[in-house]
């Protein structure tokens, strides 16, 4: 890890558009045309380098991104899709089929887990879900049939902490993939370096960073992104979520970004984080010491970029919960709205929200209360003030 930057692995990278632009130039076709019938044979088999047939296949501006990113996680390849879901279930599809097995964190983003709970058994695949920090767990739920170990490398939305090189080594222990999420920790971790076999990231988040966008991506070796794009049997070609090309670029242009942009969320995400634990908030950040996995995330990161913008606080009921969320939304301190990785502030009550699909009685399990907000700490400039507006908001609720 020590002499790998993914920052710099972006930087490193270089397009020119057609005319000599800086940016390279937007591919705004759904078709291409060839000068032999040939030609476009071999590029329909895949055998025709550097040739275009059809933007669900492959366009000029989702390999440029695609190319990024795979350097970004240093991996051979990626393949990027219209949303993180659409990353998501091709990779499940590929890898696992009728009678097979998944064993998952049990906390997970919510539409992953209602797909694995709730939509594979359709298809025949089934999964146990587990406490991923649980090693021995997570061992006991392999059976002959399992072909996954999937995680979140911060898990959506109780922020656990996944030991990967850990859990790759189960995985290689028993033959199977270790997939592995890390939306919420772009160049944070690289889970490919830590022995991932499969790492995905909704882009629409930290690494698009706006909140204008919907993307996602693989990253893997060239064998696996070669057999999601086959067109025969690949998921991603036949499930069809492909990334327009303008979104594409866009997403490029935001990339060039991404290291300044995680070092102040993460800069700002650890000040909140520790004047409210000495406050006596009860706080759950992965850079505080009191975070049961602190000291095996340390190992992980790339101190660099810190431990990530994504915090909770519990601040007892729901009521509370949605009061605070409306008042600070009302002072301008954040917006009340899903979704992360955005300049401004978001915060959210998950258990109602984004990981409203899992059952009440699961919530209750997993230790998903009904007063926990989950936060995205913005790219705020003066981040004491920020502390100070959120502190006078919750001492008018009495929070504090």
């Amino acid at each position: 890890m020590n002499n790998f930057n993914p920052a710099d692995n972006i930087q490193d990278l270089q397009y020119f558009g057609e005319f000599g632009g800086v940016n390279p130039s937007i591919s705004d076709s759904s078709t291409y045309t060839f000068l032999s019938a040939k030609t476009m044979f071999d590029t329909f088999e895949g055998n025709a380098e550097g040739c275009y047939l059809y933007s669900r296949h492959s366009s000029p501006s989702n390999l440029y991104l695609a190319k990024a990113l795979a350097a970004m996680e240093g991996t051979e390849a990626a393949n990027v899709s219209a949303s993180g879901m659409g990353a998501i279930t091709p990779v499940l599809l590929q890898l696992c089929g009728n009678g097979e097995h998944v064993v998952s964190s049990r906390t997970i983003y919510g539409g992953t887990y209602a797909f694995l709970k709730n939509f594979a058994p359709r298809l025949g695949v089934s999964t146990t879900f587990v406490d991923i920090t649980k090693l021995d767990l997570v061992e006991a739920a392999i059976t002959p049939a399992t072909k996954i170990i999937y995680c979140e490398t911060v898990s959506n939305p109780l922020l656990e902490v996944a030991d990967i090189e850990s859990l790759a080594k189960l995985a290689k222990k028993y033959n199977l993939k270790l997939v592995v999420d890390n939306t919420f920790s772009p160049l944070s971790v690289a889970p490919a370096k830590l022995g991932a076999d499969v790492v995905i990231h909704s882009l629409t988040k930290f690494i698009n960073g706006s909140s204008d966008t919907l993307g996602g991506v693989i990253c893997g070796t060239q064998e696996f992104i070669d057999a999601l794009k086959n067109v025969n049997d690949g998921a991603s070609m036949l499930l069809g979520a492909t990334m327009d090309s303008l979104r594409s670029a866009s997403i490029m242009k935001n990339l060039r970004t991404l290291h300044i942009r995680m070092k102040q969320h993460s800069h700002n995400a650890q000040y909140l984080a520790e004047k409210f634990e000495a406050d006596g908030i009860k706080i759950v950040y992965p850079g505080l010491k009191s975070h049961p996995s602190h000291e095996i995330y340390k190992t992980m990161i790339n101190p660099e970029y810190g431990f990530g913008g994504m915090m909770t606080m519990d601040v007892g009921t729901l009521d509370k919960a949605n009061a605070l969320m409306e008042l600070m939304q009302e002072r301008n301190i954040g917006y009340l709205a899903v979704s992360l990785g955005f300049y401004k502030t978001l915060f959210s009550a998950p258990g109602t929200s984004t990981s409203s699909e899992i059952p009440l009685d699961e919530q209750v399990q997993m230790g998903l209360t009904d007063g926990l907000i989950r936060f995205s700490i913005g790219l705020d400039n003066d981040i004491e003030r920020t502390y100070q507006m959120m502190k006078q908001c919750m001492k008018e609720l009495a929070i504090m």
